[in-house]
C-alpha cells in the first residue's frame, strides 16, 4: 500500500515537472523562460508544457508547436522509480514524507543540469534549508529511523568534501554541485556514516563510468565537462537503498 501510494504520488509529481524544466533550463545569466518556443506567453510553472495558442495556429508555420519541453512520460517514470524505491526501502517511517517531498525537486535539478549544465540557486538553496528543517522536525516524531545531528554532520561532510574538490578543480565541478551536496549529505547522513560513504562513493563511480563511456564512444575527451548533479543524486538514492 505504501509503495503504491508513493508510485501514484511520483506519477502526479512527475507530470507536473516538465513545464518547470523548460522554464528553468536556461544558460547562466539569462532570465527564466516566459514564452513557448513559438513566442507565446508561458506563465504557469507546473504542469505539461502545452501551448493553446500554438494549437490554434497553422501547424506548418515555423516553430508552431503545441507541446514542448522534456518528454513528460520519461520525467514521470524517473520520479515514479525514485519515489517507489525510497518508499520500499524506508517503509512506514516519518522521514519518508521528507524523501517524497524532496524527490521531485531532485528530478527537476537533475534534468536542468543535464540540459544546461547548471544547478540554479533558486532550487538548491531552498532544498538545503528545507531538507535540514524537515529532518529536524522529523527527528522529534516517534519511529524516526535516523538522527538529525548525524544529518547535519553528513551535510557538512559531503558539502565540505565537494567544496575542497571545487577548489582543486573548478573546471570539472561547479559550485552548484557543492550546494547540492549539502542537501544530499543531510539525506545520507540521516542514516549514518556508512550510508553517507555508500552514497558518496556511488555518485563518484557513476560519474566516472559515464565519463569513461563517453570517452570510449569518442563523444568526449578527458577534459570534457559533464553534468555532475544527476550522478550525485543517483548516488544518494543508491546509498539510501543499499544501506
Amino acid at each position: 500500500m505504501l509503495v503504491t501510494f508513493a508510485v501514484a504520488y511520483g506519477a502526479l509529481a512527475g507530470l507536473l515537472l516538465p513545464r518547470a524544466v523548460y522554464k528553468l533550463a536556461v544558460p547562466a545569466g539569462e532570465n527564466w523562460r516566459a514564452l513557448c518556443p513559438a513566442g507565446h506567453p508561458a506563465q504557469a510553472w507546473l504542469g505539461l508544457p502545452h501551448c493553446k495558442n500554438c494549437a490554434t495556429e497553422n501547424r506548418t508555420a515555423p516553430c508552431a508547436r503545441r507541446w514542448y519541453g522534456p518528454p513528460a512520460p520519461v520525467v514521470a517514470l524517473i520520479t515514479i522509480l525514485m519515489c517507489g524505491a525510497l518508499a520500499y526501502t524506508t517503509e512506514p517511517r516519518p522521514e519518508l514524507a521528507v524523501w517524497l517531498l524532496i524527490t521531485p525537486i531532485l528530478v527537476l535539478l537533475a534534468w536542468v543540469d543535464v540540459t544546461v549544465h547548471r544547478l540554479p540557486d533558486v532550487l538548491t538553496l531552498p532544498l538545503t534549508a528545507a531538507t535540514l528543517l524537515l529532518l529536524g522536525a522529523t527527528a522529534l516524531l516517534p519511529n524516526a529511523g535516523g538522527s538529525w545531528p548525524a544529518a547535519l554532520s553528513g551535510a557538512l561532510a559531503l558539502g565540505g568534501g565537494y567544496f575542497v574538490l571545487f577548489l582543486i578543480s573548478p573546471r570539472s565541478l561547479g559550485f552548484g554541485d557543492v550546494k547540492l551536496a549539502v542537501a544530499l549529505g543531510a539525506m545520507l547522513g540521516w542514516y549514518g556514516w556508512r550510508t553517507l560513504a555508500l552514497g558518496a562513493i556511488a555518485g563518484q563511480l557513476l560519474a566516472a563510468a559515464f565519463g569513461l563511456g563517453l570517452i570510449a564512444l569518442r563523444r568526449a575527451h578527458a577534459k570534457s565537462a559533464i553534468p555532475y548533479g544527476p550522478f550525485l543524486i543517483c548516488g544518494t538514492v543508491v546509498g539510501m537503498i543499499a544501506r
